[in-house]
């Protein structure tokens, strides 16, 4: 087994027990050459006098260069503590999450699964779709995947492992079936009583953005005869979420002519009235001054961007077009408008964000009040010791 000693003083945030074990912490590493160059290969890490710490994922490529699967010496990395921990985490779903048949099964470090997210997408008789972005889980994907089976009676398993953290780990991107059959070009979800169409193999991320499900009921129970501006919609997520809510009419933006085309499917699917709902094929950013310009104003406004910040290299020009759209947005917002607006990029922490958009209320010479913080569900939890994982923050503005 290899074994990962620290540079004297790098202990300190796994006596913390934060999760990382970076390049620039680790002095040497023992093992036989062929463990030290295996990606996922399981180490020991130990202070510099000797004293052990975790065992982690060995990842020969990353920057990242371990990820600590357990803190507990008498704690062994094997098939039964897989099992232990997907039980585990399926049962904290089981009692958290109601209306709907979306969920986020696995959620990275804060489920034990350092790199691994796995969302369920129509129960036992649907699909469980899965990445696989660290060298430690990509080790570990057989017995993953039959243990994700073997707890959730779910037969159909899909890999979207394409996210480019994976070429960080030095792994390539992948899809594909993992087991049972292959997704249909759409799977029917239901969530707070709307349906939407899931295209697991080609959308964003798994397909769905499950995390902003609790948001959505929020936007819902606002949404009553508000005139609506949902930016970056996607597939009409919050779009016929305030349509359900009884909206009186909703503008969807977004540069993607199919996911727009889907969103459209799931305006029939629900049976809403097609003169209650614009779709804009168009830059977000463009569409705001062109808005603006032609005087037009919103009750409620929905910001939800891809991410602009990957990377802290790449904070400054994101806190850029942070400020633009929610300046515009509040200068579209009515008095006593709501705006919904998001960041997505685990670069931006709540507290720069915030700094953010008080800029731009500043600069668009409104006021506004914060009536609530907002975040990823409940089934995306984070752990006390893993800030990293708090990537989705938002707030709830009043004007």
């Amino acid at each position: 087994m290899l074994t990962i000693t620290l540079k004297p003083g790098k202990e300190k945030s796994l006596l913390r027990r934060h999760p990382w074990i970076f390049s620039t912490a680790i002095a040497h590493i023992d093992g036989k050459p062929e463990e030290k160059h295996k990606p996922g290969a399981t180490a020991v890490v130990q202070a510099a006098d000797g004293r052990f710490l975790a065992r982690a994922a060995h990842s020969p490529a990353s920057h990242i260069r371990a990820r600590v699967w357990t803190f507990r010496e008498s704690e062994a990395v094997d098939h039964a503590l897989i099992k232990r921990r997907i039980q585990q985490a399926l049962a904290w779903r089981v009692h958290s999450i109601a209306d709907t048949d979306a969920v986020r099964l696995i959620f990275g470090e804060a489920d034990g699964f350092p790199g691994l997210v796995v969302d369920s997408y129509g129960g036992k008789n649907g699909w469980l779709v899965c990445q696989f972005q660290s060298a430690g889980v990509e080790a570990w994907k057989v017995p993953i995947v039959q243990a994700l089976i073997a707890e959730t009676g779910c037969a159909n398993v899909y890999e979207r492992s394409d996210a480019s953290v994976r070429e960080r780990e030095g792994l390539p991107l992948v899809t594909g079936v993992l087991a049972g059959a292959e997704p249909p070009d759409e799977i029917l979800i239901t969530e707070n009583g709307v349906r939407y169409a899931v295209d697991v193999r080609r959308g964003h991320k798994t397909g769905f953005y499950i995390d902003q499900r609790d948001n959505r009921r929020l936007v819902m129970e606002h949404a009553a005869g508000r005139t609506v501006l949902n930016c970056f919609c996607y597939t009409g997520g919050f779009s016929l979420a305030a349509l359900k809510g009884g909206a009186t009419h909703v503008i969807s933006i977004d540069s993607s002519g199919e996911a727009l085309q889907t969103g459209q499917r799931n305006m029939a699917l629900n049976g809403f009235n097609d003169a209650q709902a614009e779709w804009r094929d168009a830059d977000v950013f463009k569409a705001l001054r062109s808005l603006r310009e032609q005087g037009q104003h919103f009750d409620l406004i929905v910001l939800d961007p891809p991410k602009f910040a990957a990377t802290p290299q790449q904070v400054e020009r994101a806190a850029r077009a942070y400020k633009d759209i929610n300046l515009l947005g509040l200068q579209l917002l009515r008095p006593g408008g709501l705006l919904f607006t998001y960041s997505c990029s685990g670069a931006i922490s709540a507290e720069l964000f915030q700094k953010i958009i008080a800029g731009a209320a500043t600069d668009a010479g409104v006021d506004t009040r914060i009536l609530r913080r907002l975040s990823a569900g409940s089934d995306h939890p984070m752990t006390t010791h893993f800030p990293e994982g708090e990537y989705l923050k938002g707030l709830l503005l009043q004007r």
